[in-house]
């Protein structure tokens, strides 16, 4: 029997009646079982496939349960949402299907892949307004045009309907599995997705241990329930923008602190890796934060073993021309990349010594910036070295020092590497 824990928490008819407007909307994403992951942690890990939903992501269920369970008189003036994301495609997606007219703010700096995708979902159905330069800036907008307007605010995380939406994806996962599931892994970002998952399994799979996940940069859930109230952070890292913002929902916290088992941040590095390793070996597009909930596997690794782990994959809405960044983090964060000001001396052959003395096979100048100083001994270039195995890092300080090079590391300088690099 589901019983409701507090007031605030979704009913189980209202996730019922989710699934129901849901049923010609979406698909039931698989529930697959990865060999690889399998292997490397020794447990049962499966992967709800939520990169693989009509717009590759899991934000249509709750965009679209929220807009088709509100009345025509709501509905007369028009819908408002502020995303530069998922959210938006979702909202599009439902205004096209429901005929119904919609306004999307996005900021300016909304890369022209992201605008397309919106467009693309919404047809004639939607205005995209482009304004301001973050979030927070679209945000006070879209909500000044709600008030002068009449129009409907669709939020993106912080509303009974748009949890009970995403509330589907944890029936679903209970439908398809057959086996008891031990962990389940969700990532945070304003707290949708993991309020309405958790609500389901904490009255369903109790025993299930549910671990939410937010990356370091924005670490919004975690900061709130430390404090034990909602907090908002004065800054945070956006490059895992689906899961990046400064402050969760009231609802969501009040749902989290009751449903979490743990709650983990992780590196932007370490999702970067992820996202690499689902590319290369599994073929598989993750957004960043759709990779979220598969990195924290490495910070429970004895925990999970032998285990059965769900981990869901939210999203694969990935920008192409974020590949060099992805590989760049991912590098830095394993430790197989390394930055340093070289001070060489203004003389022929300086560079071809620290070549032939200092660097070996496993090494490989990636980044290299040098302009001569007239009327100087010394001329500093910037020198990016990429290496096989980070166990050759020791042995290339070593051989730094053994020749006398007159260098600074900037990988711990983040100030000065921000800067330069």
């Amino acid at each position: 029997m589901y019983k409701i824990i507090d007031n605030y928490f979704p009913t189980l008819q209202g996730i019922i009646n989710a699934k129901n407007r849901l049923k010609n909307i979406i698909f039931n994403t698989p529930l697959q079982k990865n060999n690889f992951l399998s292997e490397k942690y020794n447990a049962n890990v499966f992967l709800k496939r939520e990169d693989l939903q009509i717009i590759r992501s899991y934000k249509i269920r709750g965009a679209y349960n929220k807009i088709k369970s509100l009345s025509s008189f709501h509905l007369k003036n028009g819908i408002v949402c502020a995303s530069a994301g998922n959210h938006a495609q979702g909202v599009a997606y439902s205004c096209k299907k429901l005929k119904i007219p919609g306004k999307i703010y996005m900021p300016n700096t909304t890369p022209k892949q992201k605008i397309d995708r919106v467009e693309k979902f919404g047809k004639k159905y939607i205005e995209i307004i482009l304004i301001g330069d973050n979030f927070d800036a679209v945000n006070f907008e879209a909500i000044k045009d709600c008030k002068k307007n009449k129009k409907l605010f669709i939020h993106p995380f912080d509303d009974t309907k748009i949890i009970e939406g995403q509330a589907t994806i944890g029936l679903e996962i209970l439908q398809q599995s057959n086996v008891t599931i031990d962990y389940i892994f969700i990532p945070i970002g304003g707290g949708g997705l993991i309020s309405g998952v958790g609500s389901y399994f904490k009255h369903f799979s109790p025993e299930t241990k549910i671990i939410g996940v937010e990356p370091t940069g924005a670490p919004s859930m975690s900061y709130s329930l430390k404090n034990g109230k909602v907090l908002e952070l004065n800054e945070i890292d956006r490059f895992i923008d689906g899961a990046s913002v400064k402050k969760v929902g009231e609802l969501n916290f009040k749902i989290c602190k009751k449903i979490l088992y743990d709650i983990k941040t992780v590196p932007e590095g370490k999702v970067c890796t992820t996202i690499l390793d689902l590319y290369n070996l599994e073929a598989i597009v993750a957004e960043p934060a759709g990779a979220l909930s598969i990195s924290a596997l490495d910070f429970y690794s004895k925990e999970i073993k032998g285990k059965n782990i769900v981990c869901i994959l939210s999203g694969g809405n990935n920008d192409i021309t974020r590949t060099e960044e992805i590989r760049e983090r991912s590098l830095l964060y394993e430790e197989k990349k390394h930055y340093f000001i070289v001070k060489f001396p203004q003389r022929s052959g300086s560079l071809k010594e620290f070549i032939n003395n200092v660097l070996g096979p496993k090494h490989d100048i990636s980044y290299f910036s040098y302009s001569k100083k007239t009327s100087r001994e010394e001329g500093p270039a910037i020198i990016g070295i990429e290496l096989i195995d980070k166990k050759e890092f020791p042995k290339l300080l070593e051989k730094m020092n053994k020749h006398n090079v007159n260098f600074q590391y900037l990988n711990k300088n983040p100030d000065l590497f921000r800067v330069l690099i």
